[in-house]
């Protein structure tokens, strides 16, 4: 049974992203396959969906279905771009507000693809030198196709309010270095870069965002040069030299685990690196929907026509009918909709069709080799779709043409 709603939804799913189909049927009716073996596939068919279907896995850049783990973690700051930023969700939803830099949020606007990641616990490190002291973090990018340009990149950080006493201020100070070259010995001290400083306020519980868009921009391209990142926490009444150094970096910012007794907390809080990037095909997940909510809204004209004539009907994918709801996590599935119904002679206005398509049914009234005009999609849309890849990164990424808002014969 379960085989046989998948062997379909999939197949279904196909037709919708591989540009439609006329009679494309737009509902399953369950029952009907359950209560009989008539329809059971065989082997090869089996076969032939599985092939099918890593083919639509390609076509969202997957090699192979993804399978998370039970420890895998999405981000909520990924789920906050997903409902700030979807083209599918409902309109009348109470958006988060953006916690986005604003530094990135200009050159974000341009990417249709984001992507988050947590840094390799196993690499980190903790450094004190020449009284200073940091948290070295790497972050592994090679995830990222070739193909595509890295428009922005955040490092952002979970820091505490610290409360006042003797001595403190009321702010401090971080610094955030890119590593040039990893320390040669223990007592010398790594090459590194400013990329981005701060100058926070102690009383505030917040995520800091900063610009690392340069660095990661050039570890995309050449990987070997990715050494990470170093973080820096400074009180501007605290001497180099201070004891208070180290505790200062580890009160202030939670850059570690074993501070955080709490695993749920910490999987929440840790650090995340954010990266936008374009794979130069449509538009950015961070578009204004403004425009297009404003044209659902529109009033449409209708005209009386024929109940068999091309137009668009309803068709629902549920990504749960074919198991991916495992690795999709947000939409749980979207309204494709098909195109459907004939393209009578003469063909009217309404039927929104092509002068080839005009010429083309007028030949076939008189010449029955001729096939009439097509009824297929003549609008498409985008939806944005948040996920976990094979390698249990979250991605939000924009994917083109996937539901159908106008029909036409052609």
């Amino acid at each position: 049974m379960v085989d046989v709603v998948r062997a379909l939804t999939v197949l279904l799913l196909g037709q919708v992203l591989l540009g439609g189909a006329a009679g494309l049927i737009p509902e399953i009716d369950r029952r009907k396959y359950s209560d009989s073996g008539k329809h059971m596939p065989e082997r090869s068919d089996i076969n032939f969906l599985n092939e099918f279907e890593l083919r639509l896995l390609n076509m969202f850049g997957l090699k192979r279905r993804p399978t998370p783990s039970n420890s895998a973690v999405v981000p909520q700051y990924m789920l906050d771009l997903y409902y700030m930023h979807s083209e599918n969700d409902d309109p009348n939803i109470r958006r988060p507000r953006s916690t986005m830099g604003k530094h990135v949020e200009q050159a974000a606007s341009r990417a249709n693809t984001i992507r988050s990641f947590h840094h390799e616990e196993a690499f980190e490190a903790l450094s004190s030198l020449k009284g200073k002291t940091t948290q070295q973090f790497f972050f592994n990018l090679t995830s990222v196709p070739a193909e595509e340009l890295i428009t922005a990149a955040e490092l952002r950080i979970f820091r505490d309010q610290v409360h006042g006493g003797a001595g403190v201020s009321g702010f401090h100070r971080i610094n955030i270095y890119e590593v040039f070259r990893p320390a040669l010995a223990p007592s010398k001290e790594p090459l590194t870069r400013l990329l981005d400083t701060r100058l926070v306020q102690d009383s505030h519980t917040r995520w800091e965002s900063f610009d690392v868009g340069s660095a990661v921009a050039r570890w995309a391209r050449e990987s070997q040069h990715n050494h990470g990142l170093l973080v820096e926490v400074l009180h501007p009444e605290e001497s180099e030299g201070s004891a208070d150094v180290e505790r200062n970096l580890r009160r202030h910012v939670r850059v570690s685990r074993s501070l955080h007794a709490d695993e749920d907390s910490w999987a929440q809080a840790r650090p995340l690196l954010v990266a936008y990037s374009h794979d130069g095909q449509g538009s950015g997940v961070l578009q204004s929907n403004r425009d297009k909510r404003q044209a659902r809204q529109r009033p449409k004209q209708r005209r009386k026509q024929q109940r068999t004539n091309c137009k668009r009907h309803a068709l629902y994918v549920d990504f749960s009918d074919v198991g991916w709801n495992e690795w999709i996590v947000a939409p749980p599935g979207y309204h494709a909709f098909y195109c459907h119904g004939e393209c009578p002679f003469p063909l009217s206005d309404h039927l929104n069709s092509t002068n080839h398509a005009i010429v083309q049914t007028l030949v076939n009234s008189v010449n029955s080799n001729i096939p009439r005009a097509c009824c297929v999609p003549t609008e498409l849309s985008p939806i944005s779709l948040l996920y976990l890849d094979e390698y249990e990164k979250v991605i939000l990424k924009n994917y083109q043409d996937m539901v159908v808002e106008g029909c036409g014969c052609r």
